[in-house]
């Protein structure tokens, strides 16, 4: 008895892929309900109060004192070497690069851009809104710091908000923005959730960041994710201009080609030693015909090739002689010389 192949879990996934070659008509895409525009009120409320509290060097900032006399990095040595790798996941070069090829992949697969747009806004509104606000404030590191108790703000530093932190929720959430099903939503929400968390955490461990930069980090990365809804008519926008682009650059190019063609019939040509005759070459019509000129034989009958003269196309040296006659009457009888 013979049985099938069970298939694994890799041939369901290619299984699946093959059947959505193309996107989706009805592609959800997250709208600025009362819900998402409750939770970016309750969020920029909490991003201002974070600013309030550590402009005034209120508890917030003694906190952040205390966590950095602590320091972790000396408490827990063992996990330095893994934290100094997981806070990549929190750079914005290597991120950026490895989710806008997942996101590149899929709009081939989807035939859409709008996954590669989304991201680029929400990078762009991440590069603006967090470095307007730590180059606005200027707040020193925990390195840096030069009065103990102060809250080190406008000294020319750029730490506050926390960058790795907003763009580790930014990149990251981005994945759970795009899903295309609820469930993948859920999932990728608390994959991103936790991942930015570790994030921010590990820059707390390493002694870079301040725990008040890391909690309005998360609240710039979050606040940039429910905006996003906001500029969707843009994205659609600006797929729609580039899509329309290329349409016209390929029907240019298309043009182009059809110009360099050539518009006479194609002639065919025999190639020699074939063993068949060239056709030749028709006039076309109504072109005026060009008059020939008659060949030029010697008259008389036909001789040996040892007697006959050179023939050019301007007719016989031998100038001509009064006793021959033309081809159409009967040649006379020539008398034979004799020794």
């Amino acid at each position: 008895m013979r049985t099938e192949r069970k298939p694994t879990r890799l041939d369901r996934v290619f299984a699946r892929l093959d059947r959505e070659p193309e996107r989706p008509e009805l592609l959800d895409a997250p709208e600025m309900s009362r819900h998402r525009f409750a939770l970016f009120a309750g969020t920029l409320a909490f991003y201002i109060a974070i600013v309030w509290a550590v402009v005034i060097t209120s508890w917030l900032v003694r906190l952040d004192w205390q966590v950095m006399f602590f320091r972790p990095y000396q408490q827990w040595p063992e996990i330095h070497a893994f934290v100094d790798y997981y806070v990549v996941l929190g750079q914005r070069g290597p991120t950026a690069v490895m989710v806008a090829a997942w996101l590149g992949w899929r709009s081939w697969r989807q035939h859409t851009l709008r996954p590669l747009l989304a991201l680029g806004v929400s990078l762009l509104l991440l590069n603006v809104t967090v470095g307007a606000a730590k180059y606005g404030m200027g707040r020193l590191g925990p390195h840096y710091a030069t009065t103990i108790g102060a809250n080190e703000m406008w000294l020319g530093g750029d730490i506050f908000p926390s960058g790795h932190t907003a763009n580790a929720v930014v990149t990251w959430g981005i994945l759970a923005y795009l899903a295309s099903t609820h469930r993948a939503r859920r999932w990728l929400s608390a994959l991103s959730a936790v991942t930015s968390l570790g994030v921010g955490m590990s820059t707390v461990y390493l002694g870079t960041h301040w725990l008040s930069d890391v909690l309005l980090g998360w609240a710039a990365g979050l606040l940039i994710l429910l905006a996003l809804p906001w500029f969707e008519p843009l994205i659609t926008r600006a797929e729609a201009w580039i899509l329309g682009l290329r349409d016209r650059w390929y029907a240019r190019r298309g043009r182009q080609k059809a110009a360099r063609r050539p518009v006479g019939p194609p002639v065919a040509v025999t190639p020699p030693g074939s063993g068949r005759a060239e056709t030749p070459a028709r006039e076309p019509v109504g072109a005026p015909r060009t008059a020939r000129t008659p060949a030029h034989l010697a008259p008389g009958p036909h001789t040996a090739r040892s007697d006959r003269s050179p023939v050019t196309p301007a007719g016989s040296r031998r100038p001509p002689h009064a006793d021959r006659h033309p081809r159409s009457s009967a040649p006379a009888a020539r008398p034979l010389s004799g020794g």
